[in-house]
């Protein structure tokens, strides 16, 4: 998959980070090489003391997204810039993340087979949620994942899940993770859950510290939905790590796959499973 000529980059960095004002100026630099236009997010502007635009007026105006953070800059800048369907694409500064691929280092090399249309396009699930709180709907959008989990360390918490509205299993535990296939190498991973490979149309349910050995991690086609509820228990919606959100006892939150995608911006070369090996040191 190809888009539209690139001509105008806005950039994001990565919060509470001043010191990444030299590496910006090289970023700009490199683009400017090239003669694309760079605009800079108004929040992250401020941070290095230079002007900027306000984030979805940076998104009108922008042709492409770029991060120079890691990864959880990128998973951030891909909700708030969600509904515009702007490609992204990651320049990490420091190490190698599963999404933010592309080091600073290398970004004139990239830059240069971009303008000439020699990069590709993946295109990654996204989960969707609605819940509502004070009689209105809140929609929420996770690149990761969204967790439901126990407010206090001192109680179990009970999660009814149904699929397509029909009744599948009551979790009884620390809570479950609803992961997309980018997020399967996060929370999911560490609670035991599947690797998926992050082009696919599924998610998983995978239950935290079950109270019963027998429940298991759940991978479900991405065409279903889910809706989970807290009869007996108030809990806490976490969104990619990020955002909180309370479930009243009795409340629900409606999941599934949003129907447009997540466009993120790769070099050709890039290549899913030599990033997994070096993230999680596989045939060591």
């Amino acid at each position: 998959m190809q888009i539209d000529e690139i001509k105008k980059i806005g950039v994001v960095l990565r919060p509470s980070t001043p010191e990444l004002k030299d590496s910006y100026y090289k970023l700009e630099k490199v683009f400017s090489k090239y003669n694309m236009e760079v605009s800079i997010d108004s929040i992250s502007a401020g941070m290095i003391g230079v002007m900027g635009m306000e984030f979805d007026l940076l998104c009108e105006n922008s042709d492409a997204l770029v991060t120079l953070g890691g990864d959880g800059t990128l998973i951030s800048t891909v909700r708030r810039s969600f509904k515009y369907d702007i490609p992204i694409f990651g320049v990490y500064a420091g190490s190698l993340g599963f999404l933010a691929d592309i080091d600073l280092n290398e970004l004139d090399a990239f830059v240069s087979k971009l303008v000439k249309g020699n990069y590709r396009v993946d295109e990654r699930s996204i989960l969707e949620a609605k819940l509502i709180q004070n009689n209105k709907e809140i929609r929420l959008y996770a690149f990761n994942d969204i967790v439901l989990t126990r407010p206090s360390v001192s109680n179990m918490i009970h999660v009814e899940t149904l699929v397509d509205s029909k009744a599948f299993n009551t979790y009884y535990g620390d809570g479950v993770i609803v992961s997309t296939p980018t997020g399967s190498t996060a929370y999911n991973l560490s609670a035991g859950g599947p690797v998926l490979f992050p082009l696919t149309d599924v998610f998983a349910l995978t239950p935290i510290c079950p109270h019963s050995l027998t429940q298991r991690p759940v991978v479900l086609p991405g065409k279903f939905s889910i809706e989970m509820k807290t009869p007996k228990d108030k809990a806490l919606v976490i969104i990619d790590g990020q955002d909180k959100h309370e479930l009243e006892e009795g409340q629900s939150i409606h999941i599934q796959l949003a129907r447009n995608k997540v466009k993120l911006i790769h070099r050709n070369e890039f290549n899913y499973f030599d990033v997994l090996k070096e993230k999680l040191n596989w045939g060591e």
